[in-house]
């Protein structure tokens, strides 16, 4: 299993040639990671996780998924939310009506970033978007998420890494009676 991670991380790693591979990657991520949440949500809206023998004749049962476009800072990005039988599942993460992300990504890097625990999650989510969500929830979501956020950061690095740093200075100078604005740049490479 950790050799197949392994070879996985490596072509990835391989197929990161520009920017907006590494963009793609990171909606990726974030993408897998928003999914795991909506599972991890319903689970907690079931009281049973899926697959799980305890929601046999339970009542409620999920009922398949509808897809939903969002925008978010990486993008435009297709998710499928899923449903109840009954009908009554409201997402907390993303609302039922809701489009954008509202930066959530950056919400949910961060709190993995900082290693803050499953209160201090379930506070930054009351204080940021207003979500009443249990210990419980954070929890489950952080169990569901945590091996993908352990697959992105165990991945293997290559040897150098090329790095530019570019700025400019810019000054007012007099050129044919006039005054005017040139830049002068530093490129370190």
């Amino acid at each position: 299993m950790q050799d197949a991670k392994t070879r996985l991380a490596q072509e990835v790693a391989k197929d990161c040639k520009t920017v907006e591979d590494v963009h793609t990657l990171l909606k990726d991520l974030f993408k897998r990671t928003l999914q795991e949440v909506l599972e991890a949500e319903m689970s907690e809206h079931l009281g049973y996780d899926k697959h799980s023998v305890e929601g046999n004749r339970s009542g409620n049962s999920r009922n398949g998924y509808s897809k939903k476009t969002i925008k978010t800072g990486l993008g435009e990005t297709e998710i499928v939310v899923p449903r109840d039988r009954n009908g009554e599942f409201e997402p907390q993460i993303i609302k039922k009506y809701e489009r954008s992300s509202n930066e959530i990504e950056d919400q949910i890097i961060a709190m993995y970033a900082k290693g803050i625990s499953t209160r201090d999650i379930e506070a930054h989510m009351k204080d940021i978007y207003g979500i009443d969500v249990s210990a419980s929830l954070v929890s489950k979501v952080t169990d569901r998420v945590l091996p993908l956020v352990t697959e992105w950061q165990s991945r293997p690095l290559e040897r150098i890494y090329p790095i530019v740093f570019l700025d400019a200075i810019h000054f007012k100078v007099r050129k044919d009676h006039r005054i005017v604005n040139k830049a002068a740049y530093s490129v370190i490479g």
